[in-house]
């Protein structure tokens, strides 16, 4: 699974996830891209599940790209704890996603049902309502 190799802070704020994403907003590397409808963290282990559901159906015919990595960790305390006494362990780490942000990208030359096919089962994967996006070809 992606973790950072390391963290500015150990056990950082939560934040908040209200607004628009501004950045990584476009399709850039591949044909078609996952976009995201709703704010939400996005777990490592969601991450790794949609990579490998989509490898699995692109195979070696096409390219894929991940465009979010988990740097912010989160913490959680431990089961039948009492209340206090700090903050829990860090449980693992997520990725901050905002509405219009691209987290997946699929190129597969000239196959388009395959692309949207294994867009379409990452997205069901995930916690969030997504759509797929084709690139805007500027002529």
């Amino acid at each position: 699974m992606l973790t950072p190799s390391r963290t500015r802070y150990r056990k950082p704020h939560r934040g908040n996830t209200r607004g628009k994403a501004y950045r990584g907003c476009d399709v850039l590397y591949g044909s078609f891209g996952l976009m995201a409808l709703e704010p939400s963290w996005i777990k490592a282990n969601q991450i790794e599940s949609c990579r490998i559901t989509i490898s699995r159906r692109i195979k070696k015919f096409g390219k894929m790209w991940i465009r979010i990595f988990p740097d912010k960790p989160y913490t959680k305390k431990p089961a039948e704890t009492r209340q206090g006494k700090g903050k829990g362990n860090v449980e693992g780490y997520v990725a901050v996603v905002r509405p219009g942000q691209i987290m997946f990208e699929v190129h597969v030359a000239d196959n388009e049902p395959l692309c949207r096919e294994a867009l379409i089962r990452a997205m069901h994967k995930l916690p969030i309502k997504c759509k797929i996006v084709e690139k805007l070809e500027l002529k």
